[in-house]
């Protein structure tokens, strides 16, 4: 936890203002809007971060409505919800409003422009009344987003747009999303698994943008897309690929395929459309009867690409697990004098005082590393590779050892390990030792 965080939190433990287990619940900053928190608007909270952060901060919003813009600048943050349907972040937020009169915060309600964000447990709403007009709820510009069991909601376009179009990756679950034009607008990779889209406008409920490379993709699974009468799936005005698989269309929706509207540039020409039209289905029904168009259509998917491999992993091409719960591993070490070096498999973090004890009696504490995918620990004594290595030289951990990218389910280190002299890495985990 960043040195700020734990002076606050501190503060506020010792004068009572908040009665939280850190510990146990992983809350660094608590939002309450009865002041029972370390801050009552989550603007706030955000300030309190450092300009560069190494490790995850979890920002636990209590139930109330905050009626405020918020703009994240910071990688490795969760906004926890305490209740998806009783924290509500909300603002009146019209695009064109804020092209004319732009603020730094931005366009929409929650604005994010930083990497590995995850937002969790809570509902964030764009409350201009007008349907139609672009009106965000979540705009950003980061990759690795998540949003996990939240509602995103407004009447206007373009509700959730996260838009880098070159690296975005964008991994979403349990959701609800209701929006006008494009309501959820993608470019590069999405996958969105189990949620639901409600469509109020009788126009295209989602929309695609693949411009740079062909293996973005939107993939849409297991989810419902439900709407007013007459509106349609979906249209893309640049490279699109789309992945409907398992999904449930209502009645309402319209006898449409997916559309292709083709704009021009400042010159009148028409933008290059070199990959064809790439709409994929595959067991998708509509409630009042199928319509021909979104047939299965399995022949005409890519080379390698099937409904039982086309998970998270497989849409981000192999660079992004988000739904991996595998433990953290260890895959080297170093040794030097009193020094040990851990090298682990993603960029990781600690969490309260973290030693490592060997069985042989030596204790070395962390020092630095924080934020990348080495950390050092420093004993007092000269340290020998028996101390460290070996299938009777069990390595205990105290305080944890996390993975900080952003994952359904926080990746950390087994409290016991044995390092192989061999192979340099982790050789037996917890799993071992407890049969032992």
């Amino acid at each position: 936890m960043p040195i700020n965080l734990r002076l606050i939190l501190s503060l506020v433990i010792l004068s009572n203002f908040a009665i939280i287990n850190v510990t146990a619940t992983k809350y660094d900053i608590v939002v309450a809007k009865d002041g029972s928190g370390n801050f009552t608007t989550i603007s706030r909270a955000i300030a309190s971060l450092p300009m560069y952060n190494y490790e995850r901060v979890v920002i636990f919003i209590k139930n109330g409505i905050y009626q405020e813009k918020i703009r994240i600048e910071c990688d490795y943050v969760t906004l926890l919800g305490e209740n998806r349907d009783s924290t509500i972040i909300e603002y009146n937020s019209l695009r064109s409003a804020w092209i004319a009169n732009p603020d730094f915060i931005g366009p929409a309600v929650v604005n994010i422009h930083a990497d590995d964000i995850i937002l969790k447990n809570l509902t964030v709403r764009n409350t201009q009344p007008e349907i139609g007009p672009h009106a965000f709820a979540i705009y950003g510009t980061g990759t690795r987003t998540m949003l996990i069991n939240c509602s995103a909601i407004s009447k206007g376009g373009d509700t959730v747009s996260l838009w880098n179009y070159e690296h975005g990756m964008y991994y979403h679950s349990d959701c609800y999303f209701e929006g006008a034009v494009d309501f959820v607008c993608p470019r590069g990779w999405c996958y969105i698994r189990d949620s639901e889209f409600y469509e109020v406008k009788e126009i295209a409920a989602l929309w695609h943008a693949a411009v740079l490379d062909p293996n973005q993709k939107f993939v849409i699974d297991n989810c419902i897309i439900n709407g007013v009468d007459k509106y349609y799936l979906a249209r893309h005005h640049y490279e699109a690929q789309f992945f409907f698989m398992g999904c449930t269309f209502s009645g309402t929706m319209a006898d449409k395929s997916i559309e292709h509207t083709i704009p021009k540039d400042s010159n009148g020409v028409a933008r290059p459309y070199f990959y064809g039209d790439r709409y994929y289905f595959y067991n998708c029904h509509r409630k009042e009867g199928d319509f021909v168009w979104f047939s299965d259509n399995l022949d005409k998917w890519p080379d390698g690409i099937k409904p039982e491999n086309l998970n998270a992993f497989r849409t981000f091409d192999y660079k992004w697990d988000p739904e991996n719960d595998s433990s953290l591993k260890v895959t080297g070490y170093e040794l030097k004098g009193s020094q040990l070096k851990l090298s682990f498999n993603e960029l990781v973090a600690t969490r309260g005082k973290v030693y490592i004890q060997s069985n042989t009696g030596k204790l070395l504490e962390y020092i630095s590393g924080s934020g990348r995918n080495i950390l050092l620990f420093q004993s007092n004594v000269s340290l020998k590779q028996s101390d460290v290595t070996g299938k009777d030289v069990f390595l205990h951990l105290s305080g944890e050892i996390y993975a900080i990218q952003a994952n359904v389910n926080e990746k950390k280190l087994p409290a016991k390990i044995i390092l192989d002299k061999e192979k340099q890495g982790l050789f037996l985990s917890e799993k071992y030792l407890s049969e032992k």
